[in-house]
């Protein structure tokens, strides 16, 4: 197919709770209905569906502007479906977008760009779209709102790929369209990382360098218990690395990490059996992502040395 294509995998989220409340029967039928219109999204800009994935679609696209033109018009359309429906039925769309080379074989379609569009897709939050600057550079001056989230381990790839976020929604607030304000260029981060505050509720918990490891669990052998049925026994461990504070998913269910900046704007990631980097504040969420406001959220600080530069890195 050449070195030009573009991958798109269009996932939606919540689907296993949506077959628990209506059954297999009706929810299969939705499901159903909404990966035929992602499909019919992405062929009307010129894509080619390779495949449905159950609750997602894999397609190509002989370039990024129309990959990029049609996960847009995805997520906004879907947004808009989403307000009518009750809350507990709604599935969400996280979409991972790439360039490069592509092989095609009896149908399907093989290569690097392939599977670090998977990636991304599984590292997005619901309602994001995460692309390789390998897309972003085929876009057009400023048609599209993009952040650069700088470059981001990918487990199985020696050098890390630079990462944007696509935004997609009509109205953002100034300071969500200027250009890569939210990470600097660089993964440097102050090796004078010294302790890391967790509130969950009414339990807290103040923990040193020397303290880490620790485990964040729903059993009593964690050292920081979240009593909570989406909790796994030991769900996630915080550990001191090379002068960083590193968050590692080992749950069932994942973790979400939503980082706070001055400006009072958000990023989150979603971790999957993967680590980043806790810098600054802002809130962990597990077995449930931090959109959906029962989730069991933990508000964390980091303390001891200049971690502002620091950058979630994704193994």
């Amino acid at each position: 197919m050449g070195a030009n294509t573009t991958v798109v995998f269009a996932d939606l989220t919540g689907s296993t709770r949506v077959f628990e409340a209506m059954g297999n029967t009706r929810a299969t039928d939705i499901v159903t209905r909404l990966t035929q219109w992602i499909g019919g999204v992405c062929q009307t800009h010129g894509g080619r569906v390779v495949k449905s994935l159950g609750d997602g679609v894999f397609a190509v696209f002989p370039d990024g502007a129309a990959a990029t033109m049609a996960v847009l018009e995805l997520q906004r359309n879907h947004q808009k479906r989403l307000q009518s429906w009750p809350a507990q039925l709604r599935m969400e769309l996280q979409i991972g977008v790439a360039a490069g080379e592509v092989v095609e074989v009896d149908g399907d379609c093989y290569g690097d760009a392939v599977n670090l569009a998977s990636r991304l897709s599984d590292l997005a939050g619901p309602s994001q779209i995460w692309a390789t600057e390998s897309v972003i550079e085929q876009l057009h001056g400023g048609e599209v709102r993009h952040r650069n989230l700088g470059p981001i381990n990918i487990r199985g790839k020696n050098e890390m790929p630079v990462v944007y976020r696509i935004d997609w929604q009509d109205e953002v607030t100034e300071f969500l369209t200027m250009p890569a304000t939210l990470m600097p260029p660089s993964r440097t981060v102050d090796s004078g990382f010294g302790q890391i505050e967790l509130t969950w509720l009414d339990v807290r918990g103040l923990f040193r360098v020397e303290d880490l490891p620790i485990h964040l669990g729903r059993v009593d052998e964690a050292q920081f218990v979240v009593n909570d049925p989406r909790v796994s026994r030991l769900h996630a461990r915080i550990e001191s690395r090379n002068g960083t504070c590193v968050l590692v998913d080992v749950s069932t269910y994942g973790t979400w990490v939503r980082f706070r900046n001055g400006a009072g704007a958000s990023t989150e990631i979603a971790l999957r059996r993967e680590e980043c980097v806790l810098h600054g504040s802002g809130e962990i969420g597990l077995g449930a992502p931090l959109s959906d406001f029962s989730a069991p959220t933990i508000a964390f600080t980091t303390m001891g040395g200049n971690l502002q530069l620091a950058r979630p890195g994704v193994r």
